[in-house]
């Protein structure tokens, strides 16, 4: 797949722009300090929905408006990707049904409604939720929007062209993957503006189809993808996403969900910031490559906020232990 080049990117984002403004990027000292590296992260928990998704989702329902001929969009989530097809299509006049899971996030859930979406619950994970889905897709006026596609992409990396004018001079950004279309716009990105930074991959040990794949070099799925980051909890990967990654990816790193929640409590302790799992994935990354990253720069995408009470208490109880 051809990646955007550099006015493709720039057109997307000036979209993205028209909506929101441009989210921080912060050096946090003590994050620093723990990390023995010069820490940068990129807050994407500051965006309408709390989520770095709203940028792909405004992109994408603009092509489909200007399009024509949608009533209604139909999208499968565990929560981010939902929300910003619910906020982006309601802005562009569409009705939108979501599709989550059985025991999906309640905070994700009500947030999808309050932004104005049908919700079904169906299926017990993402994968199920999807192929449900699916089956929905085909009646007149009907779009289903997928969880990855260049579009979303597009949109997702006009937070990367933040990040990188902001701080050119990073040794290595740190992603987190679910179905791709984060780390896939930050290579994008860094590709268009003709940067060395390394790109690294994030998933969990619990969900780590992407990392096997990575490895074996074609899309390998998984049977379970049980972990406490939501947002990276795949087990089928999208071929063309990784081969973007493939392509443009230095390496992908798995993290514990112990390493995970650690990574949450520091975001409270150190900078005072809720992030939900896969936005903390990557400060995990981070710290379990602490030696070989001593005294460079990191770049973290911080990609959402959006925990449920039961996990911040749990992140809790690992900042007081």
């Amino acid at each position: 797949m051809k990646l955007p080049d550099l006015s493709e990117l720039q057109e997307a984002a000036e979209l993205v722009h028209q909506t929101l403004t441009p989210t921080a990027q912060i050096c946090w000292p003590l994050l620093s300090q723990r990390a023995g590296a010069e820490v940068w992260v990129k807050h994407e928990n500051h965006t309408p929905i709390g989520a770095f998704k709203v940028r792909g989702g405004l992109v994408y329902m603009d092509a489909l408006k200007r399009q024509g001929g949608t009533k209604r969009v139909l999208a499968a989530t565990r929560g981010n990707h939902g929300q910003s097809i619910a906020f982006a299509a309601a802005r562009a006049g569409l009705e939108s049904t979501i599709v989550v899971p059985e025991g999906n996030s309640p905070g994700k859930n009500a947030a999808m409604q309050a932004f104005g979406a049908e919700l079904i619950e169906h299926g017990r994970d993402f994968q199920e939720a999807l192929e449900y889905t699916m089956t929905l897709a085909g009646g007149d006026g009907v779009n289903l929007v997928p969880s990855f596609d260049m579009g979303l992409a597009k949109g997702v990396a006009s937070y990367a062209l933040e990040l990188f004018t902001a701080a050119p001079d990073l040794d290595t950004v740190y992603v987190p993957i679910g179905l791709g279309s984060g780390i896939c716009g930050t290579i994008a990105a860094r590709d268009a503006l003709g940067l060395k930074t390394e790109i690294v991959g994030v998933v969990s040990e619990n969900a780590a189809a992407y990392a096997l794949s990575f490895e074996a070099g074609k899309p390998i799925s998984t049977n379970s993808a049980d972990t406490v980051a939501d947002g990276m909890a795949c087990r089928v990967p999208v071929a063309e996403a990784l081969d973007i990654i493939r392509a443009g990816a230095a390496r992908i790193v798995r993290v514990s969900d112990d390493e995970i929640l650690d990574a949450m409590a520091h975001y409270l302790t150190d900078t005072h910031n809720l992030a939900e799992g896969a936005g903390a994935a990557p400060l995990a990354a981070l710290l379990q490559e602490k030696t070989q990253m001593a005294g460079k720069k990191a770049g973290l995408i911080l990609s959402g906020g959006n925990a449920d009470p039961a996990l911040i208490e749990r992140v809790l109880r690992h900042a007081s232990a």
